[in-house]
Order: C-alpha cells, then sequence, then structure tokens
C-alpha cells in the first residue's frame, strides 16, 4: 500500500492510493499518520477494506501532498554511508556509524519550494531512501529490525554545507527549515522489495548527478536500526535517512552548489520521486 498525507484546503488528511491517481481517505481510521501506524496491527485490514471498495475519494491532482509524517517524534540521518560518497570527499571509510538529527521544522513536503537560506552560498542536496519506523523499541537486533519498519519513502537530505563545516557537529547545517523533504508517500514494507537492491538518483535540472543503487550502502539499514536502538526507544513514524550515494555538489569539479531556480528531482526505485524548485529564503 502508499498511504500519504495531504491537503485540499489548510487542514492535513491521511489517506490510501487507489490505482495511482486517487486518494481514499482514512480520517475515520486515524487523526494523522503517526496514530495510524502505531495502531496498524488494528487497522491494517479496514485500510485493506477501504483500498478495495473506497465510499469516497480526492483525486491527486486536486490536492497537496504534504510529507507522509509532518512532524516525526525523531529524525536522523547517516553520514558517510555509500563508498563513492566516501571517495569523492577524500575520508576515510568509517569504522563505525556516523549519525546526526535534522529538525522537526525541517521537514517539508515532496513537491514543495525549498529554500535557499538568506546569504548561502553552499546549499546542496543529497538522494536518500528514507525509513519510517512502525513498531518501535529498544535494542533490536539486526535479525528483527526489518520488521520495525513500517515502510519507505525518497527523501532529500538538503545541506548547507558552511554550517555543516563550521562545527564538528553537523546537526546545525542539516536542519534549515524545509531542509528535509521527504515522500511523496509511505510505501509500505510488505510491498517495498528488496530494499537493499533498489536503484536511487538525482537530477538537478534534468541533469544525472546522483546514481547509485541501496546495495552499495556501507551500513545496511538492519545494521542502523540495531545501533540507534541502543542508544534511544526506536517510536512509530520515526523517521531515518540511509545514506547518499556520489555526486554531490560539494565535491563536483568545480564545486557547484544550488541557486534559486534550481529544480531537483529525486527518485528511488518502487518508491517514486520527489522533486522540489529552489528558493531563495
Amino acid at each position: 500500500m502508499k498511504l500519504v498525507t495531504f491537503a485540499k484546503g489548510q487542514t492535513p488528511e491521511i489517506g490510501v492510493i487507489i490505482n495511482d491517481t486517487t486518494i481514499a481517505p482514512l480520517g475515520h481510521l486515524a487523526p494523522d499518520m503517526i496514530a495510524l501506524i502505531a495502531n496498524w496491527d488494528i487497522s491494517r485490514p479496514k485500510v485493506e477494506a477501504v483500498s478495495t471498495t473506497p465510499e469516497d475519494t480526492v483525486e491527486i491532482a486536486s490536492v497537496r501532498l504534504l510529507a507522509p509524517v509532518p512532524r516525526p517524534g525523531k529524525i536522523f540521518a547517516i553520514g558517510l554511508n555509500y563508498a563513492d560518497h566516501v571517495a569523492e570527499t577524500g575520508m576515510a571509510t568509517p569504522a563505525s556509524q556516523i549519525w546526526f538529527t535534522k529538525a522537526g521544522t525541517s521537514v517539508n513536503g515532496p513537491y514543495d519550494p525549498v529554500q535557499i537560506p538568506r546569504g548561502s552560498m553552499m546549499t546542496d542536496y543529497e538522494v536518500e531512501m528514507v525509513a519510517v519506523i512502525g513498531k518501535g523499541g529498544r535494542h533490536i537486533s539486526k535479525e528483527d529490525a526489518a520488521a520495525h519498519v513500517f515502510g519507505y519513502c525518497v527523501g532529500n537530505d538538503v545541506t548547507e554545507r558552511a554550517w555543516q563545516m563550521r562545527s564538528p557537529q553537523f546537526c546545525l547545517g542539516k536542519s534549515f527549515d524545509t531542509h528535509a523533504p521527504f515522500g511523496p508517500w509511505i510505501t509500505t514494507s510488505d510491498v517495498a522489495g528488496d530494499v537493499h537492491n533498489l536503484g536511487i538518483r538525482c537530477f538537478v535540472n534534468g541533469d544525472e548527478r546522483q546514481s547509485s543503487n541501496t546495495r552499495h550502502l556501507i551500513f545496511k539499514l538492519w545494521e542502523q536500526i540495531a545501533e540507534l536502538s541502543q542508544a534511544m526507544t526506536l517510536e512509530p513514524g520515526d523517521v531515518i535517512f540511509s545514506g547518499t550515494p556520489g555526486g554531490v555538489g560539494m565535491a563536483m569539479k568545480p564545486m557547484t552548489m544550488l541557486k534559486a531556480g534550481d529544480v531537483v528531482r529525486c527518485e528511488v526505485d518502487g518508491l517514486g520521486h520527489i522533486e522540489a524548485i529552489f528558493v531563495a529564503e
């Protein structure tokens, strides 16, 4: 299934995609996506019933798609997790996982404009596969990790490089408003396929900048979940950005940062795509 958060006006609603063109609203089942995920064992058969015989639908083209989880409890992202990206930075392959957070206020819709911060000359793109936690827990093993993922999205870990590099902690450079677009929906785990064998790409103004496959992740998603859950309880709706491949603007020669008017499209096979115009704050 593909589950969305959308708005016909100002009020967010949740729904399930029908035939890739329409949405069946699910507001009668849960007030928001986190509540739907948290009660999925009970809600799933009801959602399946709605998918089969919807009583009410709206056209996708007539609504605005929001981030599937508009305000996750936690957003974590892993750095230097594709070998080609490590190589282009000139850094050593990490012996352990490198984690940073993105602020909840950085969440953005899958097709909404993304801001180039005031005065920034170093705003960059990073296409990533995003995992959404379903079943929460602590001390989750690698072997059990897949069962804790509700589904998957496409994300762009937008980064302000000057702010990223001014401190040993990356979180400020990763947390500007609008710098965590993801979506366009959550593809549930049961239909996502082998998430460690998906093509992943990023285009800037139609020019392919990043192209790889999730099989090249250094630390697989199950290892990521096991690592994070040693430190904290993962909860329904938490979001994990799983790493970006080589081809970022910072590593181009000459370095090529985003400017107002640029259009960035990120896609992952089977999960859809997101696309945004970058605008001056």
